[in-house]
């Protein structure tokens, strides 16, 4: 039987693409390119890292306070640095820091109302 090796993408709609790609490739130095958005190499995620798929429920409030029915997490090798970057590109920064066993996370809200949550993974030991 085939079986799901992993996330091959995320897909989602924007009122202005270009501009919001922009944003990314300037405030958190995403590698995107116009048509193809961004692609990431796992070999380049910290050792600690992994990806998630999650669905949630209809009626969660952990996407708000954004009204759309996504969020995206993105792996950061600096979260307090990316904050102040995405901050200073007019980002809003929503919550406080939150530090677990498995990293820290911080959220903003991008140019078109996205909520968005980054994490930094523990550094990961090498014995």
């Amino acid at each position: 039987m085939a079986k799901v090796l992993g996330v091959g993408g995320v897909f989602f709609k924007a009122q202005d693409p270009d501009a919001l790609g922009g944003w990314y490739a300037r405030w958190l130095k995403a590698p995107v390119r116009r048509a193809e958005g961004a692609s990431f190499n796992p070999a380049d995620m910290p050792r600690a890292s992994f990806v998630v798929w999650a669905p949630f429920t209809s009626t969660t409030a952990y996407f708000e306070p954004s009204t759309q029915p996504f969020m995206i997490n993105f792996v950061v090798d600096d979260l307090d640095g990316a904050l102040a970057q995405v901050r200073s590109g007019g980002a809003t920064v929503i919550g406080e820091i939150e530090q677990h066993d498995y990293g820290r996370f911080g959220w903003f809200l991008d140019p078109e109302g996205n909520k968005v949550e980054l994490w930094q993974p523990p550094v990961a030991s090498h014995a």
